[in-house]
């Protein structure tokens, strides 16, 4: 995974605090002083990523007639992450800082050169107070002596029954100095030495079943961490009830759980997140087209619900650094404010987890093709979106700042979120133009009845028209219909009802009869 030098923290934190202002994305637990790495989606945010949730799922499946659609349950029993390799391999290489605690992952330390000074205790004279265990730290750049050695009496410190000892008073022992080139031994943050690194499982556990004995292994059960091998166990479940033919495949939207150490980058890395999946079963000789054909079709996904092709980076991963089942994996990659990070990857996967699955079970998992008479543990291609990854996306992409002019002709700053119509949270602003108007009102309420059933509208009567413009235009809404007068035929019976709809993005408007709205809007946003 790549990353870019250049980091826009400014924008991303007018992302954030419009995400939180206009109900997009809340903290998880906030009042209680929140969940790290969980978040809520407030009433905008639900919109955004249901629709898209719905446009993948049209894409994916209803409009096509090889792949089939499940919803596997969450709760994963032990014995089938034994078989996918999960229990006892899915875990991270851990350090903590001998000083702070803090936990960091051995393979994302930056490498560091300096000075280490090394010590083999501490003590204190006035108390008698002495311990010996080794202990270093590495100069960091800013720093001249005297602060190494404040920071190694702060660890020493922490081994003081009597706190009252200030850790001033500490006299250091054994120091020692040496020069170090690229080592990942040292907190590059606090210079303290790190532990060993060991592996951290990342799966949540848990046990089933009212009276499970803690000791029984049969009541293990784990929150699955990813949607892929619930689909892998059912395939033979759906291939036999759906009738379906190689090549075809089984899509998946759902909830996956990891015990991220550091959760980051807003939603992009979450303990609790959606993924938006397809195991495509296919032929071993089919598997290398059919990998390079999904992903030229996840990249159209893209571009049609508003993420340019020019923001997006393909990452061919070289033998070595893929995953032992793959045999090709791309990763298609999004230009966040905080970096070039992985939306998506689209890997061929070969016959690993069917094998792997046949294999413990002792079930026959084989498919048999009707025509040439063979039975063959089929091959997979795997593309995998996160779907809250996408929804971060199609914000970051959205969010833009204009210099308009209002209605007294005084410049302002215009904030405009560019959703595509089809996930775009609202799709349709209603005003009367006059909230004082009983006609004006009656008229708008009678458009919104007419659209609510097939769209998310909002129905608005406060404030100055272009106040009411400029509301919608910082939540992505792509149209305003407004009800003034002519839609009451007072300036001419020829206007009567119809109402001016006006576009987000030109903000041009224009006249439109009312009965002929729905159709039009549901062109519109499709």
């Amino acid at each position: 995974m790549s990353e870019t030098k250049s980091h826009d923290s400014a924008r991303m934190e007018k992302i954030v605090s419009l995400c939180k202002r206009r109900g997009f994305i809340f903290q998880a637990a906030e009042l209680y002083g929140g969940l790290n790495g969980c978040w809520d989606y407030g009433p905008l945010g639900a919109e955004l990523k249901r629709n898209l949730k719905d446009y993948w799922w049209r894409k994916t499946v209803q409009e096509r007639d090889d792949v089939v659609g499940m919803d596997g349950a969450i709760l994963t029993p032990k014995p089938v992450l034994v078989a996918s390799g999960h229990v006892g391999g899915f875990s991270d290489p851990m350090c903590d800082d001998l000083l702070t605690k803090e936990r960091l992952r051995a393979d994302q330390i930056e490498p560091q050169s300096g000075t280490v000074y090394s010590f083999t205790g501490a003590s204190h004279e006035e108390s008698g107070w002495s311990i010996d265990k080794p202990y270093a730290v590495l100069q960091l750049p800013e720093w001249d002596e005297n602060k190494v050695r404040k920071t190694a009496r702060e660890y020493y410190a922490t081994f003081l029954k009597d706190k009252q000892i200030s850790p001033k008073k500490l006299d250091l022992k054994g120091e020692a100095t040496e020069e170090v080139t690229d080592s990942t031994r040292y907190n590059p943050a606090t210079g303290s030495l790190l532990t060993e690194p060991r592996e951290f499982n990342l799966m949540f556990q848990t046990k089933v079943g009212a009276s499970a004995d803690e000791d029984d292994p049969k009541s293990i059960a784990y929150l699955r961490p990813e949607t892929a091998q619930t689909i892998f166990v059912q395939y033979k479940n759906v291939m036999d009830s759906s009738r379906v033919k190689i090549p075809f495949g089984i899509a998946q939207i759902g909830k996956s759980f990891r015990n991220e150490i550091n959760p980051r980058n807003y939603t992009f890395r979450s303990r609790e997140f959606e993924q938006m999946e397809i195991e495509y079963f296919c032929r071993a000789e089919d598997g290398l087209e059919l990998t390079d054909y999904w992903l030229e079709e996840r990249l159209k996904f893209y571009e049609a619900i508003g993420i340019p092709r020019e923001k997006l980076h393909i990452l061919d991963i070289p033998d070595g650094e893929r995953a032992h089942y793959s045999s090709k994996t791309y990763d298609i990659e999004y230009e966040f404010p905080f970096g070039v990070q992985e939306l998506e990857g689209v890997a061929y996967r070969t016959n690993y987890d069917l094998s792997k699955h046949q294999e413990h079970s002792g079930k026959p998992l084989e498919y048999f093709d009707e025509e040439t008479k063979e039975k063959f543990i089929p091959h997979v291609v795997e593309p995998s979106a996160g779907c809250d990854r996408t929804v971060l996306a199609l914000i970051c992409e959205a969010y833009d700042e204009e210099t308009v002019t209002d209605e007294k002709g005084k410049e302002e700053v215009r904030v405009v979120m560019h959703f595509a119509p089809c996930v775009a949270p609202i799709k349709c602003g209603i005003f009367p133009l006059l909230k004082n108007k009983p006609e004006l009102v009656a008229k708008a309420k009678e458009v919104r009845d007419l659209l609510a059933p097939l769209m998310t509208v909002f129905y608005d009567e406060t404030a100055a028209i272009g106040r009411r413009y400029r509301r919608q235009d910082e939540i992505g809404t792509p149209y305003c219909v407004t009800i003034d007068f002519d839609s009451l035929g007072e300036n001419g019976p020829e206007l009567a009802d119809t109402v001016t709809l006006r576009e987000r993005d030109s903000m041009k408007q224009e006249r439109v009869a009312i009965k002929d709205l729905p159709l039009l809007l549901l062109e519109k946003i499709r």
